[in-house]
């Protein structure tokens, strides 16, 4: 797992251009905490940091294909990919030759064998970029779920591209950065549209997608996109092939040269991994798996439930650990308290991080805190991330309010609002001119018009499909963005095994009615891991990464925002009602309306994200 970046003009000799490489490439630093590497020529530059993470020694970046002594193609790498044992073993019959053991150079030699084409051959997460000298093109590939993120830069001679959006932004050529109505509207909305990039200019290579650069300018093409198919399968069947898709899953995103753990929250998708990885690593006989659960001081002593939250985690985190104690799991909590997460330090490194801001406040604080502390012990973590898309599990997925309130169902859900806590503080003539209900009616219709269809296939089944298709293309990329650059902040690379595309195929085509067959959310995942899991477990109903209910980090939020408005200086002030802000530190006590605690969360952050990078909002 690494950071990438680079450039590439067809009218100047970007040999030149040296110490601008360097800042780009520096900007990731923490991506790539173990090497850097730059590789130039007139018309193409490529910069990369490196976590080393598979054949430490021999897969250094930028990487370069040989023949005869003369260059052939160029890659910066960032990822992983799952089947590049099989991959080498083809290319070897193939002819071709290697000199290290890692991934890297068999996506290289995968490249000189079949062009862009081999990205549908790939297994894993990745995101790179390729520079053929012999065809002077520049290509960038994303895996098909967008795990890895990839952004790019189109300039009047070229692009200027990189895994986060701040290797882009220092380069002179992006100045000034702007965001405009569509970026503002992006950055509220909750509904992550493929390829927008927020900064005026700036785009996301989409998910599945492959971007090529030449002379004769950029042109975009897609290797995956998700298909409906007639599943044949009764359900022991099913049930069956999800258990032996998620056997192998796991086994191949156990391959590391360097320490691994598992990310444990008592939920049933993250004690599934857990439970698999410590059988599989039990098995192959590679001793104890660590397992890491974060945790607030006083949180399950004090646990009060919410719309979202029934139950707290340590409970159900002890189970799990018990239930497979005869396997070794080594389990670990990492408790942070409310001055943690109010701590100015990380709340600047989570902002630095995400490059924008969130809104979601100690989620992301909480996160980065949680990887931050596995880093002192491992380097790769599998998490449970993405199953709730995969097999429905959130609970507006059996809403039937929400499922078919006519937009995407996340935002029509019990405390939808709160996904998006500075648009309630929007003054109303920004609210206005922004339009969200209109912006997001429009993303919606577009995300619809994508979703593939069955002959024959309506009625609920049909619209169980629709949302299926938004949750894998739209909602899943705010959490797997927001996992990469919390993980990667402190140079932890984080797998993703319900990420496999394989796997998202076979249950995507899964009648909604199998997926639901015992009456509950998840069905065939409980099914599938019923024997490795404790009942405790297997029954708990969804509940989503924790939140702190400590007043005092509301508290803190208030006294911040309170300093901000009698200081004047806020930077976020043109854009916001203040007497709204007001009316709500003086008219509501602590804890008594969540809608505040998420406007405090989003006014400060944005407030944040103005003065350090700089923006000019152009409405």
């Amino acid at each position: 797992m690494c950071g990438i970046c680079g450039w590439a003009d067809f009218d100047r000799d970007l040999t030149e251009s040296k110490d601008t490489l360097r800042d780009m490439t520096e900007t990731m630093a923490c991506r790539g905490p173990d090497d850097e590497g730059m590789w130039i020529c007139p018309h193409a530059a490529l910069g990369h940091r490196r976590l080393a993470i598979i054949d430490i020694e021999g897969g250094r970046q930028p990487m370069i294909a040989e023949e005869d002594g003369e260059v052939l193609a160029v890659l910066t790498y960032s990822g992983e990919v799952y089947n590049f044992q099989e991959l080498r073993a083809e290319l070897s019959a193939r002819g071709h030759r290697f000199r290290t053991r890692s991934d890297t150079e068999v996506v290289l030699r995968a490249y000189l064998e079949w062009g862009a084409d081999l990205a549908a051959r790939l297994n894993g997460m990745y995101a790179f970029a390729i520079w053929d000298t012999r065809t002077e093109e520049l290509v960038l590939v994303r895996d098909r779920l967008g795990i890895k993120p990839l952004y790019y830069y189109p300039t009047p001679s070229g692009v200027i591209f990189g895994s986060e959006p701040k290797a882009i932004l220092v380069n002179p050529l992006t100045q000034p950065h702007v965001v405009d109505a569509e970026g503002m509207n992006e950055l509220i909305a909750f509904v992550k549209t493929p390829e927008c990039g927020i900064y005026r200019g700036m785009f996301e290579v989409r998910p599945g997608g492959v971007v090529t650069v030449s002379r004769q300018g950029v042109a975009k093409d897609r290797y995956w996109t998700l298909e409906a198919r007639e599943h044949p399968d009764d359900v022991d069947t099913t049930v069956g092939t999800i258990r032996g898709l998620l056997d192998d899953i796991v086994r191949r995103q156990l391959i590391s040269d360097v320490p691994l753990c598992t990310l444990l929250s008592g939920g049933l998708d993250s004690s599934a991994v857990t439970a698999l990885a410590a059988r599989a690593l039990s098995e192959q006989g590679e001793g104890k798996l660590r397992a890491f659960s974060v945790d607030f001081v006083g949180y399950a002593e004090n646990f009060s439930p919410d719309e979202m939250r029934d139950t707290p985690d340590t409970p159900y985190v002890r189970d799990l650990v018990r239930h497979l104690e005869h396997l070794g799991v080594e389990h670990h909590d990492i408790v942070l308290d409310s001055a943690d997460l109010m701590d100015p330090a990380v709340r600047a490194a989570v902002l630095r991080a995400r490059d924008l801001p969130t809104g979601i406040g100690d989620m992301d604080t909480s996160l980065y805190l949680l990887f931050k502390a596995i880093r002192g012990h491992s380097t790769v973590a599998l998490s449970g991330e993405s199953a709730d898309e995969v097999f429905g599990g959130y609970r507006w997925f059996h809403d039937p309010e929400a499922v078919n309130a006519g937009t995407f169902p996340w935002l029509a859900s019990v405390g939808g609002r709160r996904f998006s806590g500075l648009e309630l503080v929007l003054s109303r003539d920004v609210a206005q001119r922004l339009d969200l209900p209109g912006y997001r009616a429009r993303r919606y219709h577009e995300a619809l018009d994508e979703v593939p269809r069955l002959p024959g296939e309506n009625g609920h089944q049909e619209r169980m499909r629709e949302v299926s298709y938004l949750h894998l293309t739209r909602f899943v990329q705010i959490l797997l963005d927001r996992k990469d650059r919390m993980s990667m902040a402190v140079g932890l690379e984080v797998r993703v095994p319900f990420c496999d595309h394989r796997l998202v195929e076979y249950v995507f085509n899964t009648p909604w009615s199998m997926k639901t067959f015992d009456g509950r959310e998840k069905s065939l995942l409980r099914a599938a891991t019923a024997d490795v899991l404790p009942r405790s477990v297997l029954e708990r109903r969804k509940s989503p990464y924790p939140s702190t209910q400590d007043p005092a980090y509301e508290k803190a939020l208030r006294d911040e925002a309170a300093r901000l408005l009698a200081a004047g200086t806020l930077a976020a002030g043109p854009y916001i009602d203040l007497q709204k802000v007001r009316t709500m530190l003086e008219q509501t006590q602590p804890g008594s309306d969540p809608d505040v605690r998420s406007a405090l969360e989003g006014l400060l952050q944005f407030n944040a994200w103005l003065e350090k990078y700089q923006v000019q909002i152009s409405l």
